[in-house]
């Protein structure tokens, strides 16, 4: 039996929060619009302030002015605010189509608008663009140069770690206590400065390390890890680099080191097992193996966790986190040419917490590194 043929893709979302649009078209559009797809071709219906903009940079093959759509819509309903539904409406009635398909975040506010004005919406049972989960040798290219961007953050997060003075329970960089704030900072402006914006960077230390998305704040202490992860967004093309390394300035006990250790050795054991057919819950059964052989316990309870309480790893593209994952709660088996972080963890509250994370494109055989730094990390 033949596999059921969906409804063309149809969009309502802006670039900025919408991976799948700007997949689909190619072009920021920093404002919500309509995009769709019908017999093989791409189409948005845009405002005058993007239509010039979006015909000759975009991928799209027709771009329709949405103003002549809204001037129908109030001619056509003089007693209804006009909005996003009517004109989908209407231009869904100029391509003689009454179905698609929409994302699971499609707006339910305008699927209830075009439900009642008779569209047939159907929403994705998963990803809209599926295909999204292979990367193209470009879509490579920009991933490797995300990563380069967060190489560089941690260079300009490392040299003001080495180049700071203990003193005491603090550290000084010209004086100043470095903090969360002060590292970020460099951070951002060096990733900034070479095409990208790093939103949200995590720098935490210490005991702030063992939340693993607590993005850090107030100093940093000598002689504690810290965790610094950095998923800057290359500016001229949208997709993501994601890596995470951990520090620690001044000199490590006996049991950092051994923590970091095991980090670094799960990380290694999850790359050995990484390849095309394999599945994501294997993978990081490989990194529980590793830590459970160590002594690293993971326990979850009222008032958090304590462990290796995450995933292995995750896809990276125009989004952060998207597809395919490695983790002990779901099967998902690896696909040739999809990309994933590997980033093992262990958070233990007063012995503090460490992170490694790279970022590999997936072969028949060994991954291909997408992303390089320096594993040094006790800055003495």
């Amino acid at each position: 039996m033949a596999a059921k043929s969906l409804p063309p893709p149809l969009l309502y979302a802006d670039t900025e929060r919408s991976p799948d649009a700007l997949y689909f078209g190619r072009v920021g559009v920093p404002d919500a619009f309509l995009a769709f797809g019908l017999r093989g071709k791409k189409y948005a219906v845009v405002s005058a302030l993007e239509f010039g903009r979006v015909k000759k940079t975009s991928d799209f093959d027709v771009v329709l002015p949405l103003e002549n759509y809204v001037k129908r819509a109030r001619e056509l309903w003089p007693q209804r605010t006009i909005g996003p539904a009517e004109v989908i409406f209407l231009v869904a009635k100029d391509h003689k189509q009454t179905r698609f398909t929409v994302p699971e975040d499609f707006p339910a506010g305008i699927y209830d608008k075009l439900f009642e004005l008779g569209l047939d919406l159907e929403i994705a049972a998963g990803a809209l663009f599926p295909e999204r989960e292979i990367k193209t040798p470009t879509e490579i290219a920009a991933i490797r140069e995300g990563n380069r961007l967060s190489a560089l953050g941690f260079a300009a997060a490392e040299k003001v770690l080495r180049a700071s003075k203990i003193s005491g329970r603090q550290l000084l960089h010209r004086g100043q206590p470095v903090t969360s704030e002060s590292l970020k900072f460099a951070i951002e402006v060096a990733i900034l400065a070479a095409g990208g914006v790093s939103s949200h960077t995590i720098v935490a230390g210490g005991d702030q390390a063992c939340d693993p998305h607590e993005r850090g704040s107030g100093p940093i202490r000598p002689h504690e890890l810290i965790i610094i992860d950095i998923f800057p967004r290359v500016t001229a093309t949208g997709y993501h680099g994601d890596m995470t390394r951990t520090f620690l300035r001044g000199r490590a006990s006996d049991a950092q080191r051994a923590l970091v250790a095991a980090v670094r050795d799960a990380q290694l054991a999850a790359l050995k097992k990484i390849r095309s057919g394999a599945n994501g819950r294997d993978v990081h059964a490989q990194c529980v193996e590793v830590f459970d052989s160590r002594g690293y316990e993971t326990k979850r309870s009222s008032t958090g966790s304590v462990g290796f309480f995450h995933g292995t790893g995750h896809g990276l593209g125009l989004a952060v986190h998207e597809p395919p994952r490695m983790s002990g709660a779901i099967d998902y088996t690896l696909l040739k040419g999809s990309v994933v972080t590997v980033e093992p963890g262990l958070y233990y509250p007063g012995l503090g917490a460490c992170r490694i994370e790279d970022v590999v494109q997936v072969t028949d055989r060994a991954p291909k590194f997408l992303s390089s730094y320096p594993y040094d990390w006790e800055l003495c």
